[in-house]
């Protein structure tokens, strides 16, 4: 291979995967709510469905059945995510990175059958939620991602923070392109269409890691695992009690909750809650925005939603891409992560009294900054564990975030449809209020005194 192809290879790693994954989910995610949504009108109308963003009774049951959608999703997620990471420690991060990939296309069918069978049951998405969160879903993507970047970038912690940035920047430009195409392919041709685009993304990115993507380093470490003799003496065993399973959920809790020097242990478990946090705030808008935007008075067509949501991940995108390494010149990591959180908070008091289109879009422009706080969160919380912890520590805080999909949906989607009678955007005021939550943790955090990296204590 040539040394300058050896050189892209060396740069270029989980990056597209993440692009790819995101562009689906972005350009799925309002699909399915319009499928819902159009489903449940044509249930209570009739099959007549004229003007469904108006009324009440639509938004209130389509609310609903979002929340099990979520749920189901979040539940399925949840053992997945606990144990993927550790055994990617072992077997290697491309294996465990194309698995979301390939169940994410049976999820595509089940969806397309929807749009083509006009009599299934709006219920049947709750199968295509199922059959996503068999293997985690984003949460697993993210984990694996992450822990290939930490096992690439030992060098140095601005080395990370920038690499991991950039990963989190496709997050937001995954959201912009899967937007942008999701709302022109609903427009203009359907919700058929844009279930077929959703399924070419998955089959992109199963060719890229197959084809394109290395394992960066020897798996397996002894001091972090049985040694193979062990595993070959007791794999009987194991496959039929299940203790295998346990074996790398333990990892997963060890890397978490093991003692280390100074601080670091609870400076860890903090960046977990901060993560949370974020998850629990990011579930709960994706969640209601569409409904939100829909109603009165912002009444956002489906091809609106797409460009704000286009221009919102645009912006977020270049607030890590462009302007997260310029302010790193001038000021520490922790202070941009800081400020973030404040930038976020505003952002979604300003949508909740939003009452037009350009109201809507200035909390886009508010909100740039916004992604960098999680950025600097997963650089900090790998650069607390060791090597042959990464994959575990990251799927624990996978599991946090599976864990979040749930009490987003049960917080966000039970909570909207009380408050459409008085106050809509009541739901993004409570999300500003966990945004100054995340400020306080990142305080406490950053005055926490350093120590060595990687410093484990022994029990």
């Amino acid at each position: 291979m040539p040394e300058w192809l050896e050189k892209l290879r060396r740069i270029v790693t989980v990056e597209p995967a993440i692009f790819f994954y995101m562009t689906s989910l972005f350009l799925m995610t309002p699909a399915y709510q319009q499928l819902i949504i159009e489903k449940v009108c044509k249930k209570l109308h009739n099959n007549t469905c004229n003007h469904h963003e108006e009324d009440e009774q639509v938004e209130s049951q389509a609310s609903y059945i979002l929340l099990f959608y979520t749920l189901i999703l979040s539940l399925v997620s949840i053992p997945p995510a606990m144990l993927l990471g550790s055994w990617s420690d072992r077997v290697g991060r491309r294996h465990v990175l194309v698995l979301p990939f390939i169940l994410s296309l049976l999820s595509g069918g089940v969806l397309v059958a929807m749009v083509l069978v006009e009599t299934m049951s709006v219920y049947w998405c709750l199968l295509a939620a199922g059959i996503t969160g068999l293997t985690g879903g984003h949460v697993s993507i993210f984990l694996t991602s992450f822990s290939y970047l930490a096992d690439i970038t030992t060098d140095s912690s601005s080395s990370r923070t920038l690499r991991m940035a950039v990963a989190e920047a496709m997050v937001f430009v995954g959201g912009m392109v899967g937007f942008l195409l999701g709302g022109f392919l609903e427009q203009w041709f359907g919700l058929l269409e844009a279930f077929i685009a959703y399924i070419c993304c998955h089959v992109f990115a199963i060719l890229y890691i197959v084809l394109w993507l290395r394992d960066p380093r020897p798996f397996g470490s002894a001091l972090s695992f049985p040694s193979k003799e062990e595993e070959e003496q007791t794999s009987s065993e194991k496959s039929q009690s299940g203790l295998f399973i346990l074996k790398y959920a333990k990892l997963s809790f060890q890397a978490v909750f093991r003692r280390r020097s100074g601080q670091d242990r609870l400076k860890l478990q903090l960046l977990i809650l901060c993560t949370f946090i974020n998850n629990l705030v990011s579930i709960g808008e994706t969640a209601i925005l569409l409904l939100y935007l829909k109603y009165k008075p912002r009444e956002f067509t489906t091809e609106m939603f797409g460009a704000y949501n286009s221009a919102r991940m645009f912006l977020l995108g270049f607030g890590l891409l462009g302007l997260f390494p310029l302010l790193m010149r001038c000021f520490r990591e922790m202070t941009l992560a800081k400020l973030s959180a404040v930038f976020r908070a505003a952002s979604y008091v300003l949508l909740a009294f939003s009452t037009n289109t350009w109201m809507v879009f200035l909390v886009a422009v508010v909100a740039t900054p916004a992604g960098i706080t999680q950025a600097v969160i997963r650089s900090l919380s790998s650069a607390i564990v060791g090597p042959d912890e990464q994959g575990a520590m990251f799927s624990f805080s996978a599991s946090v975030e599976a864990t979040c999909i749930l009490l987003g949906a049960v917080i966000f989607n039970g909570l909207y449809p009380q408050t459409l009678p008085t106050f809509p955007g009541f739901p993004f005021i409570i999300m500003a209020g966990f945004c100054i939550i995340v400020l306080i943790l990142m305080q406490w955090i950053s005055e926490m005194p350093v120590t060595h990296q990687r410093l484990v204590l022994q029990d």
